[in-house]
């Protein structure tokens, strides 16, 4: 891992430990599984302000490329859950694929549980908009 721990923004961080607390609800269980994951590796995450966020690091409306050990790609914007939209490849922070890469940087490896299995993904590209979410309106 490029920085040592993940590296979140701190009001995302704030924002994700509601999602989190909500975790022991989830139906799915890799869901539930990639959820209680990110809540671990958040104990010992880097909190920075936004201004002193890292460029490669992947938070809210990030777009990331991924590859797999497997052989697959995938390119997507990672969002909050009412913007999720799978067919225009947006995915929320609420999913496995979501939960893996949040916080983590360009050049990272990772392993997650997915629905197909235990992968190993790298993160090979971040994209960052400058349009990250407005917390305020959700906080």
């Amino acid at each position: 891992m490029k920085y040592g721990n993940l590296v979140i923004e701190k009001k995302e961080y704030v924002l994700l430990k509601r999602f989190m607390n909500l975790s022991g609800y989830y139906k799915d269980d890799t869901l539930r599984l990639s959820v209680q994951k990110l809540v671990g590796e958040m104990e010992s995450a880097i909190i920075l302000d936004a201004s002193d966020m890292y460029d490669d690091v992947i938070r809210f409306n990030t777009t990331v490329t991924v590859v797999s050990d497997g052989g697959w790609h995938r390119k997507f914007k990672l969002v909050m859950p009412p913007e999720s939209d799978v067919k225009n490849n947006k995915i929320s922070i609420l999913t496995p694929m979501g939960a893996a890469v949040m916080g983590y940087s360009e050049g990272d490896s990772l392993v997650w549980e997915f629905p197909t299995g235990e992968q190993k993904i790298t993160i090979q590209k971040v994209e960052q908009e400058n349009q990250h979410i407005n917390l305020n309106m959700v906080l």
